[in-house]
């Protein structure tokens, strides 16, 4: 940030002599001498005055050494805010959130943990829940996110994304209000018969999967009704307006005010965890240095969750 002749001249005017200034510095007589002359020759100054009791500065010497002193002390403090500002680049975490994966109890994880000794800084960046929200959530342009909570037993995004699964949700059942089983306690098999019933794509989710199989080979008179994509708030809006029966998550019970999420007797839950983009697939205009310092980041964050919620197991991957 300085030329090392101002460092030398200051450290040769503090001591006194070349010999003295050399041994502070870890270098030769010699070398602080050419220094010092190099330094007047671009100066057009004479700033030191030789003698062989040491040297002493000169008018345009003391001007230096006050103006050099207060640049060294700028540049270093230059130096250490632009640190800093890295550093709280680097460590800032991005969480997503959204209607049906919304970023509170991540939050509220991170706040039941001593964040003393953890230098993260924490961000919530908002996004979308229709496919093309989802297909995008880690590479959209502005809005990049390194990671969100949500059900995470999807097939395809344990083979994109690092998951760490923190829970297992119950499968419930969303009713309309209106509609006859509303009023009930607790469903089971038989109140479904004859009922119109939306579940989750079939062939991304083993436990979804399971549900599939079991209506088709044990409760025929259920007639499922498939959907292409993941759920969004849309599909909330259709079962109220169809009045069809739709399986859901407490995290949901609030999507839609028309719609009751009551238990169901069965055993089928979700894995709930964290999801996160993998490190290869930090945002391409951050330098390299900078991209391995990202992912260690989010690496040590999702590493602290994991341990305040269940410190003996395995590491996410």
């Amino acid at each position: 940030m300085y030329i090392r002749e101002l460092n030398t001249f200051i450290t040769v005017a503090d001591q006194g002599s070349f010999l003295k200034a050399a041994q502070k510095l870890y270098t030769t007589p010699a070398s602080v001498m050419n220094q010092m002359n190099k330094l007047e020759c671009l100066i057009g100054a004479k700033l030191l005055v030789r003698t062989n009791q040491g040297t002493s500065l000169t008018a345009a010497g003391h001007s230096v050494y006050r103006d050099a002193k207060q640049m060294i002390d700028f540049a270093e403090n230059a130096v250490k805010k632009a640190q800093r500002i890295a550093d709280s680049e680097r460590n800032q975490i991005r969480i997503g959130t959204s209607i049906l994966r919304p970023c509170k109890r991540l939050i509220d994880i991170w706040n039941d943990i001593d964040t003393t000794n953890l230098p993260f800084q924490i961000s919530v960046i908002p996004f979308d829940d229709d496919p093309a929200g989802l297909a995008s959530v880690f590479s959209t342009p502005g809005k990049q996110i390194d990671c969100f909570i949500g059900p995470c037993d999807s097939v395809e995004w344990q083979t994109k994304y690092h998951i760490l699964v923190l829970d297992h949700l119950p499968c419930r059942i969303a009713v309309p209000r209106k509609h006859r089983l509303a009023g009930k306690k607790v469903l089971c098999w038989s109140d479904l018969d004859g009922e119109n019933f939306i579940i989750g794509r079939r062939w991304d989710s083993p436990v979804l999967d399971r549900m599939w199989d079991d209506i088709l080979a044990n409760h025929p008179n259920i007639n499922i009704i498939d959907i292409s994509d993941r759920y969004d708030t849309s599909i909330f809006n259709r079962c109220e307006q169809m009045n069809y029966l739709m399986g859901t998550l407490d995290i949901w019970a609030d999507i839609h005010p028309a719609l009751v999420t009551l238990p169901m007797d069965w055993t089928y839950e979700i894995p709930y965890g964290i999801i996160c983009k993998p490190t290869d697939r930090t945002p391409c205009e951050r330098s390299a240095d900078s991209k391995k310092a990202s992912a260690k980041s989010v690496t040590d964050f999702v590493e602290a969750i994991r341990n305040a919620v269940n410190p003996n197991s395995s590491s996410y991957a």
